[in-house]
Formats: structure tokens, sequence, C-alpha cells
């Protein structure tokens, strides 16, 4: 597998995410404890996620101090959607 990144940086992640044609979202019914889990619904919406704002995601992102943790290309050379939250250190 390639290097994976981590940033904080909200227009990274957002230029990041465009790119693959993806949507910020969040889990239904997940947001009894803060903002809620955050997703990235690529393709067809998911049932299960609810479709938000960048400006909220980047609040709950902020507010539950997350990092994105992503790659850029797979080990073949495609373009790579692996991508996950973690907290910040």
């Amino acid at each position: 597998m390639t290097a994976a990144m981590t940033t904080v940086d909200h227009d990274t992640i957002r230029n990041w995410v465009e790119a693959r044609k993806g949507r910020p979202a969040r889990v239904k019914d997940a947001t009894e404890g803060g903002g809620g889990l955050l997703r990235i619904d690529f393709g067809k919406p998911e049932d299960t996620l609810e479709k938000i704002s960048w400006d909220e995601f980047f609040k709950i992102f902020d507010e539950e101090n997350l990092a994105f943790l992503h790659q850029d290309m797979t080990d073949d050379g495609q373009t790579s959607r692996f991508c996950k939250f973690i907290h910040r250190h």
C-alpha cells in the first residue's frame, strides 16, 4: 500500500473528496453526544448516511478534534478513495 497522509487542512480535505466525487455526510441518528459520526459518501448516496454541508462537516470535524487520514494513489497507480477519520494527538 502506498503511503497514507494525515491532514487537518480543510481545503486539502475538501479538494481530495471532491476530486473523487465524494460528499460530506454523517451517520443518521448518531448525533446524541455531539455532531455525529462523519463519513465521506462516494457514488450513490447510502441510506444510512445524511448529507451535510461542508460548513457543518468541518464544524463537527474541529469540535471532535479529528484528522483526515487518506491515500492519493493505490499501489497500481490508480486514484485511491481510502480515507478515515482519526483523533488528533
